[in-house]
């Protein structure tokens, strides 16, 4: 397979997975009331450029884009233009603002999930100030390729709405606050129907071995319901003795129901650990670590061979849930968040990434993303932006630093990515805030 033909595959993945994430009708009435409400037009690109509407949607584009699509090339020219626009925007995570290929102002909100770019909301055109003799020589220059009479062109322009640079920065922002939201209850809706899906999964699989079973044995035992609900209420209550007191009468129920046979003791105790682990899931326990611990003791339990050892393996299923139901309750900051969080503290002024900081822990990345929320209820990379944050606050506050050099200080190489994180941040500039300190009355 050539690089040509992985690429389009990567492409058309990518433009698939768009559309299972969306929901393009809903999303449509976003960007129409987005549209009636600031006056501005905005289009959902995949991340090759093209847009994931069908061609009966090009009515709502302004005037001017109409034209340059139906002249040849122009169409493609825009495309490319919309494929590096959401790259950059995806690089950072942030609303990325570019000139088309035909000189006028668009913005770019990418749309991400678990890292993966698989699109851009595009928003445009617009012009940020009223059009002057040097605009319309630089308009003919930019589209002279397309197009040699630009009366009509330049009507089109003519009725494009004149923006200020603080509403392209409102309404950026507003496109990536919906790309986000797209993006949050897609992956509800996704994980929602993958749980839905691993459930019926479970259940054919019980239905079949319990189908077996009856045509074996000409009969099929079920535990009391009650028993099992009244075992599970213990283990949430934490009531230790009782649960261990009541998993004894399961026990022996198990045994007198299957007349000994190893095959039904064996199928019964997993579905019991089972209907554990899905207590200990609606606890707060991870669903990873429950399906972890499910597996290693499904296996120990279709290698046992006697009722005391099979037994022995529900006596610790219930050890090993009510412990980690025990602690999902309320987790201690674990060695390895102090190590992250050390590590970050002593080198926040460094360009770090996700890998350098679990690295520091020796955990995995997914691992340590996980752990932080938990523990801490925010990010890796939030804790490290507030570390950046309140060093720079404290250096505004206490130095007579310039901002540049606070920047600097405070881990961004950028002082205008700086400026833009600390206005999102803060909802002010750092001068302004310098400002309004020193403007505070000392007590």
């Amino acid at each position: 397979m050539d690089e040509k033909t992985r690429e389009n595959i990567e492409i058309e993945s990518s433009r698939q997975e768009l559309r299972d994430l969306i929901d393009t009708g809903s999303l449509k009435e976003i960007l129409n009331a987005f549209t009636t409400t600031t006056g501005l037009m905005a289009n959902v690109v995949d991340v090759d450029g093209r847009s994931i509407f069908s061609k009966s949607d090009m009515k709502k584009c302004c005037k001017f884009c109409k034209l340059i699509f139906a002249m040849k090339d122009g169409q493609e020219r825009c495309r490319g233009a919309y494929e590096r626009a959401g790259k950059q925007a995806a690089l950072f995570n942030e609303p990325y603002i570019f000139r088309c290929p035909s000189g006028l102002v668009e913005w770019a909100a990418p749309i991400m999930l678990d890292g993966k770019h698989l699109g851009s909301i595009i928003c445009g055109q617009v012009l940020m100030w009223e059009p002057e003799e040097f605009f319309w020589i630089e308009l003919r220059e930019m589209n002279k390729d397309l197009v040699t009479d630009f009366k009509e062109l330049f009507r089109a322009v003519e009725e494009l709405p004149v923006v200020s640079g603080d509403m392209v920065q409102a309404a950026s922002y507003l496109l990536l606050t919906i790309a986000n939201f797209i993006t949050r209850s897609g992956w509800e809706t996704r994980r929602r129907g993958e749980e839905i899906k691993r459930q019926k999964l479970l259940l054919s699989e019980e239905l079949k071995t319990r189908r077996k079973l009856e045509e074996q044995l000409g009969q099929m035992f079920c535990s009391s319901m009650d028993q099992e609900q009244e075992l599970m209420e213990l283990l949430r209550e934490g009531k230790t003795e009782q649960a261990d007191g009541l998993l004894e009468k399961i026990i022996n129920d198990i045994v007198l129901g299957s007349k000994g046979n190893m095959d039904m003791i064996r199928v019964r105790a997993i579905e019991l650990v089972v209907v554990i682990s899905r207590t200990a899931v609606r606890e707060n326990v991870l669903q990873e670590r429950a399906s972890q611990i499910n597996s290693a003791l499904i296996k120990m339990i279709q290698m046992e061979n006697s009722i005391d050892d099979v037994s022995g393996q529900l006596r610790l299923a219930i050890a090993i849930y009510q412990k980690e139901i025990e602690s999902a309750v309320e987790v201690p900051e674990a060695s390895g968040i102090k190590t992250m969080k050390g590590f970050m503290q002593g080198h926040y002024r460094e360009n770090l990434t996700l890998e350098q900081i679990a690295g520091a822990a020796s955990l995995s990345t997914s691992y340590a993303s996980r752990l932080f929320k938990k523990t801490l209820g925010l990010s890796v990379m939030d804790y490290l932006r507030k570390l950046r944050m309140d060093e720079a606050k404290r250096l505004l506050r206490e130095s007579e630093m310039q901002i540049d050099e606070i920047a600097v200080s405070a881990g961004y190489a950028d002082a205008g990515y700086f400026a833009k994180v600390f206005r999102k941040t803060e909802h002010m500039t750092p001068s302004r805030y310098r400002k309004m300190y020193r403007n505070i009355p000392a007590l």
